[in-house]
């Protein structure tokens, strides 16, 4: 292909009857200005293809035209200049154009991983739509997969460029065998922190958006990173919390976010005087709670006087709401405790606060009084 357009440029040099010394810039020129060109018609045969890929229903193919672009400009406008750079070589031969073909084959591979790392990039944000795949993947294992498989493009990038080089890919893996073993005792806790988020890719315990708390030490929050030293944790007054990821295998952790529903338990106490409207008292607070298009009558629910305390006889109130969302948790709770306090008050009782009753005896007649 090069040497076909060597030979139609020697052509025009001779048609224009440049020649001699100064016919290497003219060549040089060309090939800058065919480099240019040739850019931008791949740039407009891009562009056009772009926008038949978004008429198709696949996103495969957005996918690769989207992680294109700049590499595949990239390639062009390098070979172009290298190109370029034979020409002036064969007129200088200074030693410093012999790094040209190493240079060649290296800018080619790095390229494209660039390019395998912009369609992993752009991959791993499009499979958690779910306007593009119908079983979205979570942002945590979607981000494991990722930074998986660019690190795989990373280290095979790097042993084929150290071979295109002259170097032993044998040599470098024994030596990287042997010299592992010194990193790992060095580095003993950043193994610790890698494999421990590992750990959490693959157990899954929470993933990002994740409410979680810990009740061995003082972490709770959103989970709003995933990396593989550390994890950021976003607490609810809005400060980043970062943890090392081999904490995890040391304490315990709750996620709050995968509870199925949440629990009202409350002892409410009704005055002594009121004794024999307890038990109507407690049957219409069941009534009501069974009834209430917020709670969940099908889990446990527990509605029985339980003990008589210092100054009320208490029942527990125990069931559990459907909704697990924190704030609508509150609203019915506290609709529930309203509708508590008007049962109480509709059966003619009161609800007990702290008293204490005071009996005193009255002092027996002195008999020589009388």
């Amino acid at each position: 292909m090069e040497s076909q357009l060597n030979q139609i440029i020697v052509y025009f040099l001779e048609t224009i009857n440049l020649s001699g010394n100064y016919a290497w810039i003219a060549q040089v020129f060309l090939i800058v200005l065919m480099t240019s060109f040739v850019s931008h018609g791949v740039k407009k045969l891009l562009d056009r293809l772009k926008e038949a890929a978004k008429k198709t229903r696949t996103f495969w193919d957005d996918l690769l035209i989207d992680s294109a672009r700049k590499p595949v400009r990239l390639f062009i406008w390098l070979n172009g200049l290298l190109w370029a750079t034979e020409v002036v070589r064969q007129v200088s031969q200074e030693p410093i154009f012999d790094v040209i073909d190493p240079i060649r084959e290296v800018s080619f591979i790095v390229i494209f991983a660039w390019f395998m790392t912009q369609l992993i990039n752009k991959g791993e944000k499009t499979v958690q739509s779910a306007k593009n795949v119908e079983k979205p993947l979570d942002p945590t294992t979607a981000s494991a997969l990722g930074k998986l498989l660019r690190l795989s493009v990373l280290i095979t990038t790097g042993l084929v460029v150290l071979q295109s080089l002259g170097f032993s890919v044998s040599g470098v893996l024994a030596f990287g065998g042997i010299g592992g073993i010194a990193v790992g005792f060095a580095a003993k806790d950043l193994l610790a922190n890698f494999f421990g988020g590992l750990m959490i890719y693959l157990d899954q315990p929470f993933k990002v958006g994740d409410w979680v708390r810990s009740p061995d030490k003082e972490i709770e929050g959103t989970v709003e990173n995933i990396g593989w030293r550390l994890t950021c944790i976003r607490t609810f007054d809005k400060r980043p919390l970062y943890v090392p990821n081999a904490t995890f295998a040391q304490i315990s952790v709750e996620n709050p976010s995968r509870m199925t529903n949440r629990r009202i338990f409350e002892h409410v106490g009704v005055r002594y005087a009121d004794g024999g409207k307890v038990a109507s008292i407690v049957k219409q607070v069941k009534e009501m709670l069974c009834s209430h298009p917020d709670i969940a009558a099908d889990l446990t629910m527990i509605v029985n006087v339980n003990r008589f305390a210092a100054s009320s006889i208490d029942f527990m109130v125990y069931t559990f709401t459907k909704t697990t969302n924190w704030v609508e948790f509150h609203g019915i709770k506290e609709d529930v405790m309203l509708k508590i306090m008007e049962i109480i008050q509709s059966n003619g009782a009161e609800i007990a606060f702290p008293t204490q009753t005071i009996h005193l005896e009255s002092p027996e007649p002195d008999p020589q009084e009388q």
